[in-house]
């Protein structure tokens, strides 16, 4: 039990993988919106406790089960959903960390400017961050969430600064005229609850660990439900706190929206502060990503639906070949971003994996209800509600979600997913050649 996470570490790898360097930019990219975009950020809430009350329940049905919205997919609907699920999510999980890399170059270039005026710092100090992580993963689960567990700590201190203290300097007026979007109030709140959706992707990693959890049966629900619920508080608090600092003009120009609004609570050295917790929340989120892809990773290969080379463990008990051959592939895409030409395709990559990281989030609300008919039926109507209410607003706005995506987002993220089936056909051949021979 000593090399098993508890629920503290459990709770900080949903936090922490939740929260990366993008939440502090959101509030500028909803400015143009106005006050209603506060609604989009509880409305968004609303959906994601949904969506993790559906995880944290199945995590129940299914205790000690690892792989989280693989396995659950797989027991609702066998083991070619579950693979590409799988597939589809362990190819997001490259994209982006490849992106969270990008985010914390960029929060160190305010200390060492040199990292946004050179190529070539910056992929370097961007590969330092992906192995030296990858090295930290390879000492064990133990290890790897003690990290993530005080970097956790470290970047809710500024946002949590700011999303409390920043009540007392709003300025109402900064509300007005609450919708600037010039589109319909519906319209507007569904915008929002879309792209505030995105900073909660991460909110099932609880669930992927679970066998190296203490007392998964209880940690891994309490994970999932703390984690969302912290997380969420510190969003709406901290998005309520700038947009009423600074003026729809001010948030709109600002890259640095949490930054300046410390300054006005602090003075202008409160933005380094802030900067080096957006530096942090990278640092962190870029462990915990890492972290998953072993896990995820070894889930498959147990169940023999990725080739053995997944399932090794070095004698800290860690996936580390499947470790060290992931954070090549977000090596590789990480320096997309500092290549000539190949920028583009790296932010198209980027939106791409957005589609496999909302898909299990659908297929895992609509095998909830598969896995409780086969596992615990209820026995009254009000038991069948009490599965079906949280099931079906789940896998409602997920499915908004996904349609929020674009449609050729959705059409190359399918195209991407269904690129896994010669793999799949690969692996099913190779074991029954093996299991002739």
């Amino acid at each position: 039990m000593k090399d098993k996470l508890g629920l503290y570490t459990a709770t900080s790898l949903v936090i922490g993988n939740m929260i990366g360097a993008g939440v502090f930019l959101l509030p500028s990219a909803m400015a143009s919106f106005g006050g209603i975009s506060l609604l989009g950020w509880v409305l968004s809430a609303a959906g994601v406790i949904f969506i993790a009350h559906v995880f944290s329940e199945t995590s129940k049905l299914l205790p000690n089960m690892d792989g989280g919205p693989y396995s659950y997919t797989r027991q609702g609907f066998g083991d070619f959903t579950g693979f590409l699920m799988a597939w589809g999510y362990w190819i997001s999980i490259w994209c982006a960390s490849a992106a969270i890399a990008v985010s914390l170059v960029s929060a160190l270039s305010t200390f060492f400017p040199i990292l946004s005026s050179s190529a070539v710092a910056a992929v370097v100090t961007g590969l330092g961050a992906i192995w030296l992580l990858t090295w930290v993963n390879s000492l064990g689960i133990k290890v790897g969430g003690e990290v993530q567990l005080v970097t956790t700590v470290l970047k809710l201190l500024p946002l949590v600064f700011v999303s409390i203290v920043g009540i007392f300097f709003i300025r109402w007026e900064n509300f007005t005229p609450f919708n600037r979007s010039g589109s319909s109030t519906i319209q507007a709140i569904t915008t929002t609850a879309t792209m505030a959706l995105y900073a909660y992707l991460g909110v099932e990693c609880a669930t992927i660990p679970a066998g190296s959890i203490a007392n998964p049966e209880k940690n891994v629900p309490r994970a999932t439900i703390l984690g969302t619920l912290i997380t969420a508080l510190v969003y709406l608090f901290g998005a309520t706190s700038v947009m009423g600092m600074l003026s729809a003009g001010e948030l709109q120009h600002s890259v640095t929206p949490y930054s300046d609004a410390a300054a006005i609570i602090a003075g202008r050295q409160a933005r380094y502060w802030v900067s080096a917790g957006i530096a942090v929340a990278s640092f962190g989120a870029l462990n915990g990503w890492i972290l998953m892809q072993g896990q995820i990773t070894f889930a498959v290969a147990k169940d023999k639906l990725f080739p053995p080379f997944f399932e090794k463990l070095n004698r800290k008990g860690a996936p580390s070949a499947s470790l060290i051959l992931s954070s090549v592939l977000i090596s590789l895409i990480m320096m997309m971003n500092y290549t000539k030409g190949l920028v583009e395709q790296f932010k198209f990559v980027m939106l791409l994996s957005t589609l496999c990281s909302l898909l299990p989030f659908l297929f895992v609300s609509a095998g909830y209800v598969v896995i409780v008919m086969e596992k615990r039926p209820p026995a009254s109507i009000m038991g069948w509600l009490r599965v079906l209410i949280p099931a079906v607003f789940a896998f409602v706005f997920s499915l908004l979600a996904v349609i929020g995506a674009g449609e050729d987002i959705v059409f190359w993220g399918f195209v991407l997913l269904l690129a896994g089936v010669p793999f799949y056909v690969w692996n099913i051949w190779r074991r029954r050649i093996l299991r002739e021979l």
